[in-house]
């Protein structure tokens, strides 16, 4: 049984670093209407950001998620806002490629260990990164980054953890991007400062893709 843990973490890992390589900035999306998502999808697309993180934060959520994997190839979809099994079940009964908490529970992290779908839990402390990586758990998502500690933080668990990754959300901006992208142990970064519910609103797609290009170019630098 140990094994077969060990290889589905070996895969996950694989998969997940394949899915990050698309590109370190992942726009976290609370959608409130279904017909939003597509041209919403599209216009990060064309900004050139493929990675996209669907949160579980309202009734349309699943039937957005849907509709972008449905007809966004080029979107690479994950879910967020996993909280419990049955949230991870629903993740990977879309087709989403992976998914995301803002923290991890004991029960949340061993069905997500018997599963084959990259995951990346929330950590804010030392003690909750070590149970995530005590369940095979490299990739981290790091929330709330700036209430948490902030780059500070990052920087003083990367001497005890030096295998750890990061994905830290929460207080990530156009204006800090650049700082947090540049630490050895950060592997990509979220933030719902690229498609705000107001833009979203409003259908501001092209102002969408303009941030999404600002993104692309601080990742780059």
């Amino acid at each position: 049984m140990t094994q077969d843990l060990s290889a589905l973490a070996e895969s996950r890992d694989r998969q997940l670093a394949d899915i990050l390589r698309s590109g370190p900035v992942v726009p976290v999306i609370t959608l409130e209407r279904v017909e939003d998502a597509v041209p919403l999808a599209r216009a990060l697309v064309a900004g050139g950001l493929r990675l996209i993180e669907i949160t579980l934060r309202t009734p349309t959520a699943a039937d957005a998620a849907a509709a972008i994997i449905r007809d966004v190839p080029d979107a690479i979809v994950g879910i967020g806002t996993v909280l419990t099994p049955k949230d991870m079940e629903r993740a990977q009964a879309l087709g989403a490629r992976y998914a995301l908490s803002p923290g991890a529970t004991p029960d949340l992290l061993e069905a997500a260990s018997r599963s084959e779908m990259p995951f990346i839990p929330g950590i804010a402390t030392a003690s909750e990164l070590m149970m995530a990586l005590a369940h095979g758990f490299q990739t981290v998502k790091f929330f709330p980054a700036v209430a948490a500690g902030g780059i500070p933080a990052l920087k003083a668990l990367a001497g005890p953890f030096p295998q750890a990754r990061f994905c830290p959300t929460g207080g990530v901006d156009e204006k800090n991007a650049k700082d947090w992208l540049a630490l050895s142990n950060v592997v990509a970064i979220g933030g719902s400062w690229i498609s705000p519910v107001s833009d979203i609103r409003a259908g501001a797609w092209d102002e969408i893709t303009a941030k999404a290009q600002r993104a692309v170019a601080a990742a780059k630098a």
